[in-house]
């Protein structure tokens, strides 16, 4: 099978859209609580974390708060970002839904490779009517990977994918695809915000600036 696996945030789904306020909302809640004392973090702060493991960025926006206190901010979060779905609030970089259907005309099976949580990831996705496109959808919650690495292959094995390509944001894609066997395609998309500096894409094989270049740009293999 050859293949395309796509990380979500920052890739296919404008994370800041819904991250930025779920986020806030989930610190002012925690203070209401009395769970959480601090200031609440600042939008690029927030935004640092986009791409990581829930354990990592807990770790880095609640770095003295208890495994109880975390585990409750998750939960939070999880809701707060599952209503703005609701509300329709979450937005696709532009291109991701008319490109996404092309691929599959094209002869490519679509998967998803997420550090995220399995609701949000299936929420994001059900939100803007793109799920059915996926053969499978991947994520370190219900996996319980520790890299995105070991998810791909998780990923690739189950189906026999045996070419194709890693397609993400930051450096946790690149070296799942390269880990892995796979071309990768870096994105930054023109115009958008960066979740990571230049770094995040050193070892790319490509990088992508319009998500509609992907066909003309996967059609090499």
């Amino acid at each position: 099978m050859k293949a395309i696996i796509f990380d979500l945030d920052g890739t296919l789904f404008q994370t800041e859209k819904v991250g930025v306020p779920a986020f806030r909302e989930t610190f002012v809640q925690l203070r209401k609580e009395g769970l959480y004392d601090g200031e609440i973090p600042s939008d690029e702060k927030i935004q640092s974390v986009f791409g990581m493991t829930h354990e990592e960025l807990w770790e880095t926006l609640l770095p003295e708060a208890s495994e109880e206190v975390r585990h409750t901010a998750d939960q939070l979060m999880l809701t707060k970002e599952l209503e703005l779905f609701e509300q329709g609030v979450g937005q696709c970089y532009p291109g991701v839904e008319e490109t996404l259907p092309q691929l599959i005309d094209q002869g490519w099976s679509l998967f998803i490779a997420s550090n995220g949580v399995g609701p949000y990831v299936r929420g994001a996705l059900s939100s803007k009517g793109l799920i059915s496109l996926f053969k499978g959808i991947y994520t370190a919650g219900d996996y319980e990977t520790e890299t995105k690495v070991d998810l791909v292959r998780i990923c690739k094995e189950t189906h026999g994918i045996t070419q194709g390509y890693m397609v993400g944001d930051r450096q946790s894609d690149v070296r799942a695809g390269l880990e892995n066997g796979l071309v990768v395609i870096g994105c930054r998309y023109t115009g958008f915000p960066q979740f990571g500096g230049e770094e995040e894409l050193q070892g790319a094989d490509m990088i992508l600036s319009t998500f509609s270049e992907l066909p003309s740009l996967v059609n090499r293999l």
